[in-house]
């Protein structure tokens, strides 16, 4: 259902990006997804600002946080109990980003790295229940890992996230992680075609209507092609970097 008011455990529930140009990035992605930017009023958000849709919240903005981080999309997970999550993800052989901290009276968060680098958030949701519109033309879909270590992440993230892993499908030994029975995330290793220095990371995609139209105009805006336009079963999906370098996905749904 693209309305959501709250998540369960374990589904991703948000996204936010971290910029080196706060004003570039809201003129960006305002002009390629037609969403608005609403900076928060309140000085202790820092000049957080949220990206709607049709009035609804779909997506945040605000500066990188220490000198020389690379500008990046991050995905959060919904979780009732972030401290409690964050021992399990500890106890799992992840590592702490960003230790559990209380956002004003939006919520709790934290960031964690699994054992081969790959960071997520987790959000303990208060007055900020998560992204109001998800799975339709400007909104996000989905967040995929690629990782060098995919039986280490299968083993990881079933224990700290509680995540069911899926059989790897052919031909690229795609995985779904499920919760409940439903897929919230997806997997795949990263092979010998690309670059050798490649991180294992986390990546996010926001669906559009049109997969080639939607790239012809983040290139006009400045963002740089890094997949091509292509057809999966799935639908078609392109990957690019905005203009400041931060990759995302976008993607046409097939159905």
């Amino acid at each position: 259902m693209p309305e959501m008011s709250s998540y369960g455990d374990g589904v991703p529930s948000w996204i936010d990006l971290a910029s080196t140009d706060v004003e570039a990035s809201k003129a960006f992605y305002t002009a390629l997804f037609g969403w608005e930017a609403n900076p928060v009023p309140d000085p202790e958000a820092g000049g957080y600002t949220l990206f709607t849709l049709r009035g609804k919240q779909v997506a945040g903005v605000g500066p990188v946080m220490t000198p020389g981080q690379p500008p990046a999309w991050m995905t959060y997970i919904n979780e009732s109990d972030a401290d409690g999550t964050v021992k399990k993800i500890t106890d799992a052989g992840g590592s702490l980003v960003m230790p559990p901290m209380d956002v004003m009276d939006q919520g709790r968060m934290a960031l964690f790295a699994d054992p081969a680098g790959a960071v997520l958030g987790i959000w303990q949701p208060a007055a900020h229940t998560g992204a109001q519109l998800v799975n339709e033309p400007g909104a996000y879909c989905w967040s995929e890992l690629a990782t060098r270590d995919p039986d280490g992440a299968r083993a990881f993230y079933t224990a700290a996230l509680d995540w069911e892993a899926g059989e790897p499908m052919a031909p690229m030994q795609y995985t779904e992680f499920k919760v409940g029975g439903q897929s919230v995330a997806g997997m795949f290793p990263i092979g010998d075609t690309m670059p050798a220095d490649m991180p294992s990371y986390w990546g996010m995609y926001i669906a559009v209507a049109d997969c080639d139209a939607t790239v012809a105009a983040a290139t006009t805006l400045g963002a740089s092609v890094v997949a091509p336009a292509m057809d999966i079963p799935i639908g078609r999906f392109a990957g690019l970097k905005d203009p400041q370098g931060a990759p995302f996905s976008v993607i046409k749904l097939a159905g």
